[in-house]
């Protein structure tokens, strides 16, 4: 925990090495709010350290399904806390966290934005590898199942660019996968909005907050 710092992804890559040459499996998590390029640095740490080091697995695959977001009347929520399966990510981290030598892939589920909805079995995670990074918004959550699986991560990293530049990020995101501009930034500072003023509250909690663009 401490102050915000100012790292490049060179200097966030050794940090993630580190956590691999430890022994055994460990977990990083890396959250924060919307927009703040979680899926983007969890994949660059992947990549710097190679396919047989480093595996990504993201909470974003236990969204629910739209037909279950309708059934709850939360379609127009979707993202926010309660449109997760929270159990069900934990369960998939504490089975990474136990996964050893000589047992099996553990297949993790995708989330796939061109059609806005869950993946089973998306990724698959070998035994060998040292460092699974996880990423999502609620890694930090102190309510539900989220303490659980943030029990058994090594280390979580909160990602805080600056707000103007987060939010340009999510309209162009929004504006990409099929709303209008109008629509897109409706969304960043309705929904998205709401549900970064939660997740900033945990902000504190992290091993790391990071100012990472």
């Amino acid at each position: 925990m401490g102050s915000r710092r100012r790292l490049t992804t060179a200097q966030l890559v050794e940090r993630a090495d580190a956590l691999a040459a430890r022994g055994g499996r460990a977990i990083l998590g890396v959250t924060g709010p919307p927009g703040s390029g979680k899926s983007t640095l969890a994949r660059a740490v992947a990549d710097a350290l190679g396919p047989g080091r480093a595996a990504v697995a993201g909470m974003d695959g236990f969204h629910l399904s739209n037909d279950v977001l309708v059934s709850l009347g939360r379609r127009e929520r979707k993202g926010a806390i309660d449109t997760f399966d929270d159990a069900g990510y934990t369960t998939l981290i504490e089975r990474l966290a136990a996964q050893a030598p000589g047992d099996g892939v553990v297949y993790a589920p995708v989330f796939r934005r061109e059609i806005e909805e869950p993946i089973a079995a998306g990724v698959g995670v070998r035994a060998t590898t040292p460092l699974v990074v996880t990423e999502g918004n609620y890694l930090l959550a102190r309510a539900g199942a989220w303490p659980r699986a943030r029990a058994r991560m090594a280390e979580v990293w909160y990602l805080d660019p600056p707000q103007d530049l987060r939010l340009e990020r999510l309209v162009r995101r929004h504006a990409a996968f099929g709303k209008s501009p109008e629509a897109a930034r409706a969304w960043a500072l309705g929904t998205d909005q709401a549900n970064a003023e939660l997740i900033a509250r945990t902000r504190g909690d992290a091993d790391l907050i990071v100012d990472w663009r």
